[in-house]
């Protein structure tokens, strides 16, 4: 289906956690589109981040900057990736995957576009800029300086030998990128909590699937997971598999009325499955 729509591709994905002969009967009685190559992908990619940057956590946006694909940063950089330390890190060709230190490519765009460097760094270095913030404002400007594994190794040994002022925390902590060690460092109190949640930092890609909505914006970012993620889509699609099984399995008239939901459903994901298996 070449003129496929968002709500349609979003149950298209879900579809794709059955097995082949039951995705088969629903296609043709729901006309669902099938799986898509990496370069339909691809195309899709610019259209879903569009209306969906306002609600795409910084956690997601992290797992796709962690493939380290020059082409797909590009991307990134024009509709995604907005924390001006992550925009540091890209316009300088840092890598965000695990143990990798090479440096990327980097487009002419993206080097001409990093943001400035705070004063207080180049005067005082990356810690004494830290310990120097008085307001959230200049916290963030800090905070773009950490950029690099070492980087948050030494943030960490410092806050451990003295506490940073608490604005330097909040920036740092609100990063997708800080390490859980160093957040844990930090504290857990019921305010640092909420703070994570709003700048959507996430436990993983299960939390994701089941805890956040609308659910077609959310699966319609899975459905590019192969792509966008593919190293965590596998605990994306383990949590709602159980799921698709429990409340739709091969029923093609609740796989209808999934269908017929999905666009203006404003629940989670698991919400909207029971929902179209309860009616069913």
């Amino acid at each position: 289906m070449s003129d496929t729509s968002t709500a349609e591709r979003a149950a298209g994905f879900l579809l794709g956690l059955t097995d082949e002969d039951t995705a088969a009967r629903v296609r043709a009685r729901t006309g669902l589109p099938g799986p898509e190559d990496r370069a339909e992908t691809r195309l899709r990619i610019r259209r879903t981040l569009t209306w969906a940057r306002a609600g795409l956590p910084g956690s997601v946006t992290l797992w796709a900057l962690q493939e380290d694909d020059p082409e797909l940063n590009a991307v990134l950089w024009q509709y995604a990736v907005t924390d001006p330390g992550l925009r540091r890190a890209m316009a300088r060709g840092v890598p965000f995957g695990p143990g990798r230190t090479e440096q990327l490519p980097v487009n002419e765009a993206m080097a001409a576009e990093e943001p400035e460097i705070p004063e207080s760094y180049l005067r005082l270095g990356l810690v004494g800029a830290l310990r120097a913030v008085d307001s959230l404002g200049r916290a963030r400007s800090a905070a773009s300086m950490v950029l690099t594994e070492e980087d948050w190794w030494t943030v960490t040994v410092a806050d451990d030998e003295q506490p940073l002022p608490g604005y330097a925390r909040w920036a740092l902590s609100v990063r997708p990128d800080c390490p859980p060690e160093l957040r844990a460092q930090f504290g857990s109190h019921p305010k640092f909590t909420h703070r994570l949640r709003q700048a959507g930092v996430l436990d993983g890609p299960a939390e994701y699937a089941t805890a956040h909505g609308p659910a077609v914006r959310v699966l319609d970012v899975l459905s590019l997971g192969h792509v966008l993620f593919p190293a965590r889509m596998r605990a994306a699609e383990d949590a709602l598999r159980p799921l698709v099984h429990e409340h739709l399995g091969d029923h093609e008239e609740a796989w209808a009325i999934l269908a017929q939901l999905m666009g203006t459903f404003h629940g989670t994901a698991p919400e909207l499955i029971a929902t179209a298996g309860a009616i069913a």
